[in-house]
């Protein structure tokens, strides 16, 4: 999938498929070259960390069709761009869930896979991704689904007035986008279609990403019929995208209340055939208020907030499902700025969190393995690099992270010249002027506030003043907004990222790249970066080896602070049939069946 960005305590990492895109069965595989991928939640007895069952089995007998309801767990509205093209978050990522669907599938390993509405031939020395789609493919309002779909969908994504997030470096692999994106041309020369199921990409250079899902090969096609007479300009806000959305998923939206709830129906052109469900209502719920809700029955499904599970761990009426979270939460320092002409990242050598002696010093001043222990009863633990162990391989393993040392903190200080001189309790910059950090985080969940006061506390102890930017917790959407904007009311932020499923870290971390929002340039990091995206990555021994060393690069130069691995967990009322969150299933929401009208 694509990298999300994600709320902090109580949002989970949506795959923009669900189930139809994860996998896995359980047990861990044999290592090959993608790596080897557990399938339990996040290191077992050592981590201390609880795992779970990830398929719902229920023996009643189903009842035809139902009306399940989804709570989707947020403190903020969404904002309802129903687009993988231009939604940002995991929100709307998570309401696409159910009437959006990629080309294809992808297997335990996160890798694409031959069960999806195309198939494809990769042909490594052509530099091709040769596409065919399935026989008979309609989008949700019954017209045809081509390959002039896809190509449509490349280029709104290349247009020079597109204003989304998702054009970046692999777009830019491809043959003739560039021109194509500058204005100089008028199609993509590297894409060709050659009728209405066939569909070739040429790119510059192939690595293994290409085969991971969310890595090189952009899988969604866009409703060319429906919005080839909408200006590329005013898609993301067009009526066609936030009221009336086509989709080629199991179900269809019917209507929405913006910010708080979707209706959906069955899609009957589903390419699997009707989903087994007659529709879906999704409503969004109060991370505070949910546990109460799953116990009264009022929902069937819900990603529950993990600081709360000893007060929904015993639930009766429900079952709780579970798995590694690809992402992970972090704290980010505001090294630059993003040139929008250029689209680009700019390193600001004079930015205040500029010295890796002081972002260093606080990366060593606070304790994440006790705010797993303390807030998230076994579903958290202290990140030691910025991939999710799921990734089997592709973690370096040898990277111990950033352990709670306050004394060495305090000397990486003094060593740095970061003294107070004026007595004042607060430590001034090497050149004697006065130094306040503002500290950006998002309000919600019940630990939000806990946690932000705890760093706070922590810096303030090693003689650094750290104050919240804005004098308090931010709102969801404000806080990335500002992110994006690289407001100077930020110079450190706590945040998210649901990293999909390719460890690749380009589309977080290149210099292209949008979501890079600590803005952080470096040549050594972007030289590895080329490493991990050359053809000599398809030897898994280079591959794997250029991985470790961008996480050593990152864990020495400090431009973000891994601080939690991530587990989800997921409640669901025992009138719930065939509901699979494993990593690398082909059954999604159109498997999914009910054992009563009404919830238990």
């Amino acid at each position: 999938m694509f990298k999300k960005k994600l709320g902090l305590v109580s949002l989970a990492a949506f795959a923009l498929t669900l189930a139809a895109c994860t996998g896995g069965d359980g047990e861990e595989t044999s290592s090959t070259d993608t790596g080897s991928v557990s399938e339990s939640t996040a290191g077992g007895e050592e981590s201390g960390v609880v795992e779970f069952e990830t398929v719902m089995t229920n023996d009643e007998e189903s009842i035809e069709g139902g009306t399940l309801r989804y709570a989707m767990v947020a403190s903020s509205p969404f904002q309802g761009i129903f687009s993988p093209e231009f939604y940002e978050d995991a929100y709307d990522a998570e309401l696409m869930g159910f009437s959006h669907e990629m080309l294809f599938s992808v297997d335990e390993s996160f890798m694409l896979s031959q069960d999806g509405m195309a198939t494809f031939e990769f042909d490594e020395e052509a530099k091709t991704i040769a596409i065919t789609l399935k026989d008979d493919l309609k989008w949700s309002d019954g017209e045809p689904l081509t390959a002039e779909d896809v190509l449509f969908s490349y280029e709104v994504i290349g247009s020079p007035e597109y204003a989304g997030v998702r054009y970046g470096a692999d777009f830019e692999n491809i043959v003739g986008m560039a021109e194509y994106k500058a204005g100089e041309a008028d199609t993509i020369s590297g894409i060709t279609v050659s009728d209405d199921q066939n569909i070739t990409i040429e790119y510059i250079e192939v690595n293994p990403s290409i085969l991971q899902s969310g890595g090189g090969i952009w899988g969604y096609p866009m409703p060319k019929h429906q919005l080839e007479n909408v200006a590329i300009a005013d898609l993301a806000s067009s009526p066609e995208i936030r009221n009336n959305p086509v989709g080629a998923g199991p179900f269809r939206v019917k209507s929405i209340t913006p910010g708080e709830s979707v209706e959906y129906e069955a899609n009957e052109h589903y390419w699997k055939g009707a989903p087994k469900l007659d529709g879906v209502v999704v409503e969004v719920v109060a991370p505070e208020t949910i546990v109460s809700e799953m116990e009264n029955g009022n929902y069937d499904v819900a990603s529950m907030p993990t600081d709360q599970y000893d007060t929904y761990k015993d639930g009766e009426n429900f079952t709780l499902l579970g798995r590694q979270e690809l992402a992970y939460t972090y704290i980010g320092f505001k090294l630059g700025q993003w040139d929008a002409e250029a689209a680009k990242n700019v390193s600001n050598p004079d930015a205040k969190m500029a010295d890796v002696n002081l972002r260093q010093a606080m990366a060593y001043a606070i304790d994440n393995n006790a705010i797993a222990t303390e807030f998230y009863q076994g579903l958290r633990e202290n990140a030691k690099v910025m991939i999710p162990p799921v990734f089997g391989d592709f973690v370096n393993t040898e990277i111990e992270g950033f352990t709670y040392d306050p004394d060495k903190a305090a000397k990486i200080l003094d060593d740095a010249g970061y003294v107070d001189t004026n007595d004042d309790g607060f430590r001034e910059t090497p050149e004697g002027e006065e130094l306040v950090i503002n500290f950006a985080s998002m309000a919600g969940g019940a630990t939000s506030e806990p946690i932000a006061q705890y760093y706070l506390q922590e810096w303030n102890n090693i003689g650094l003043n750290v104050q919240l930017a804005t004098g308090r917790l931010i709102e969801f959407q404000a806080f990335y907004d500002m992110l994006e904007a690289d407001n100077e009311d930020i110079d450190v932020y706590q945040a998210a990222w649901g990293t999909g499923h390719d460890p690749n870290p380009t589309g977080l971390y290149g210099e292209t790249a949008a979501f890079n929002y600590t803005r952080y340039v470096n040549e050594e990091n972007t030289a590895i970066l080329n490493k991990i995206n050359s053809k000599d990555a398809f030897d898994p021994e280079f591959k794997f080896e250029a991985f470790h060393e961008w996480q050593e690069h990152m864990f020495e130069n400090v431009p973000v602070i891994p601080t939690l691995w991530r587990s989800e967990v997921f409640a669901v009322n025992n009138r719930v049939k065939n509901y699979d969150i494993t990593y690398g299933t082909t059954d999604g929401w159109e498997a999914v069946e009910l054992t009563s009208e009404t919830a238990y």
